[in-house]
């Protein structure tokens, strides 16, 4: 399987997926990708966790993601068409008027969530079970 193709796999949140690769490789952008369309077919920001090794990468998967749904929320209706039929790899006219105020919805959801979309590292999130649950820890 080609890089690009298991790019676009691990980016379809139908897909259990497992990204493994060097720095540099689209590891993040493949990661925000996968988010951008679990929002898009509905799922809650606060049922989204994305873990990551390091502060950073959190940090930068968060910085993406915001920018992302930020740019869909002011975006004209055709390159709005654009940017999702590439990610969802449709027919960019397919896309309804409904479907096109949903995205831009996203960026005001995801800044409502209550603490936020959970994009932090695999530690943060241990303490933080942890913390939640010492008794059965």
């Amino acid at each position: 399987m080609s890089a690009v193709n298991a790019q676009a796999t691990a980016a379809d949140p139908g897909v259990n997926a497992f990204v493994m690769a060097n720095a540099g490789s689209g590891k993040t952008t493949t990661l925000v990708s996968r988010v951008a369309r679990l929002l898009l077919r509905g799922s809650p920001p606060s049922a989204v966790l994305c873990l990551t090794f390091t502060k950073a990468a959190a940090a930068e998967m968060q910085r993406r993601l915001y920018q992302r749904l930020g740019q869909w929320a002011v975006a004209q209706d055709a390159d709005l068409r654009g940017e999702l039929g590439k990610l969802e790899h449709r027919d960019p006219a397919g896309y309804a008027a409904r479907e096109l105020s949903r995205a831009r919805t996203l960026f005001a959801r995801a800044l409502e969530t209550p603490g936020g979309l959970k994009i932090q590292t695999i530690h943060a999130f241990c303490e933080q079970l942890l913390r939640r649950f010492p008794i059965e820890a």
